[in-house]
C-alpha cells in the first residue's frame, strides 16, 4: 500500500498532521508513506522515520519565474509523484492547489474533505471519497485525522502531537550553542514574538514585562526567537529591558529550531509555527490567541495551556480591527506568568535543572 500525503503549508498546519502518520502506520505497519510539501518546510520531514519519500514543491518561487517556469516545474514535480503509482491520496489541505496535485497524482482513490470542509472549492473536483466532519472534529489536528480514519478505519493509534524526531546532527549543534551560551544544564524558556497574522501578535510592552518578570521570578533564562528581519528588529526591543538576562538566539535551520525546542523548559507565543512544533517534540507551552482559536489550533494536552482573549469578538480570524491595542492587552502579563510558573512547577513535566545566567 503506497500512500500520499498532500498538506504543503503552512508550517503549524504541517506540524498538526503529523499524528496521521501514526494512524496510518497503526493500521498497516507495512504502508509507505510520502508526503507533498512545500520545499520551505521540507527539512521537517526529511529524514522522518515514518515518510519514505518528501515530494518537494516551491510555488512561490515557481510564480516569480513567470508562468512558464511555473507549468514546466509543475509539470516535472507532478511527474515525479504519478511515477510513485500511489494507491491512496489523502488531501488534507483543501484548496485548490492541493487539488491539483490529488488529481493529477493518478491515484484511483482520493479522500478529502466534503463541501463543508474544504477551503476552496475546485478542491472538490479533484477528491472522489470526501469526508464530513463533526463537531468533535474541531481541531485541526482532528480535521486531518478524519480523513485518514476514513481511508484507514482499522487505524487505532495516533499522539495528540506529533511525533517529531529531533535529528542527531541537528542536536549536536544546538549541545553546542548552549555550552557557547552558558546553558549546558541549565533551565531555559523560548520566548517566539512572531506570528503569521499581525493581528495574533501580543503586544511588545507585554514582551518586556514578561521577560523582566521571567527573569526576576523564574530564574529561568529568556531565549528569544525570530524569524525575519522585522522579528528580530522587535526581539532587540524586547531583550533590551532585560538587564543582560536575556539571550536572543541566533536564526539556524528548521530542525535546529526542532532541536532547542526539545531541550526548553516551556515555550512561550502566539499561534504560530514554534509552538506547535514545541508541542511535537513534547515541550510544554504557553500559546496566546487573539483572532484565531485556541480550541482549534493550539497545542492539546495537560502539559499546555491555551490563553484566548476574553473579547466577545475573539476569536474574529479580522486581518484588521478597530479593538486590535484593546485585545492585545486583554490577555495580561500576569496570567501568562502564571501559566509559566505553573508548568515549571510540574515536576512530572520538568527536568531539575538549575537557572543559569547568560553568557560564559
Amino acid at each position: 500500500m503506497k500512500v500520499l500525503i498532500v498538506k504543503a503549508s503552512a508550517l503549524g498546519d504541517v506540524v498538526h498532521a503529523l499524528p496521521v502518520l501514526a494512524w496510518l502506520k497503526s493500521a498497516d505497519p507495512a504502508m509507505e508513506i510520502d508526503w507533498l510539501v512545500e520545499d520551505g518546510f521540507a527539512s521537517l520531514l526529511d529524514g522522518h522515520p515514518l515518510v519514505r519519500k518528501v515530494h518537494k514543491i516551491a510555488t512561490r518561487s515557481w510564480r516569480r519565474q513567470g508562468w512558464l517556469a511555473a507549468v514546466r516545474e509543475s509539470r516535472q514535480a507532478v511527474g515525479r509523484i504519478r511515477g510513485e503509482n500511489y494507491d491512496v491520496v489523502l488531501d488534507l489541505q483543501g484548496n485548490s492547489k492541493s487539488g491539483l496535485f490529488a488529481l493529477l497524482s493518478g491515484a484511483p482513490r482520493r479522500y478529502g474533505f466534503d463541501r463543508d470542509g474544504v477551503r476552496e472549492w475546485p478542491n472538490l473536483l479533484a477528491t472522489n471519497c470526501r469526508v464530513t466532519l463533526t463537531e468533535a472534529e474541531h481541531h485541526i489536528s482532528e480535521r486531518s485525522l478524519a480523513v485518514a480514519r476514513a481511508a484507514f478505519p482499522q487505524g487505532h493509534e495516533h499522539p495528540l502531537a506529533g511525533p517529531l524526531p529531533v535529528r542527531p546532527e541537528a542536536a549536536e549543534n544546538i549541545a553546542r550553542q548552549l555550552a557557547d551560551f552558558g546553558l549546558t544544564g541549565h533551565r531555559f524558556a523560548v520566548l517566539h514574538y512572531g506570528t503569521t497574522w499581525t493581528p495574533n501578535l501580543w503586544p511588545v510592552e507585554n514582551w518586556q514585562l514578561l521577560v523582566q518578570r521571567l527573569v526576576a521570578e523564574t530564574g529561568v533564562v529568556p531565549v528569544l526567537t525570530w524569524g525575519s528581519n522585522e522579528e528580530l528588529a522587535v526581539v532587540k526591543q524586547i531583550a533590551a529591558v532585560a538587564g543582560g538576562g536575556a539571550l536572543i538566539w541566533p536564526r539556524g535551520t528548521l530542525p535546529e529550531l526542532v532541536a532547542l525546542l526539545a531541550r526548553a523548559a516551556v515555550v512561550v507565543g502566539g499561534d504560530t509555527g514554534p509552538i506547535h512544533i514545541a508541542a511535537a517534540v513534547g515541550t510544554p507551552t504557553v500559546s496566546i490567541y487573539r483572532v484565531t482559536d485556541g480550541r482549534r489550533n493550539g497545542p492539546r494536552g495537560e502539559r499546555h495551556i491555551c490563553l484566548q482573549s476574553p473579547l466577545d469578538c475573539s476569536p474574529c480570524l479580522r486581518k484588521e480591527c478597530g479593538k486590535d491595542r484593546e485585545c492585545g492587552l486583554s490577555i495580561p502579563v500576569a496570567e501568562v506568568l502564571q501559566a509559566v510558573q505553573t508548568l515549571l512547577a510540574d515536576k512530572t513535566a520538568m527536568s531539575s535543572l538549575a537557572p543559569a545566567s547568560v553568557g560564559k
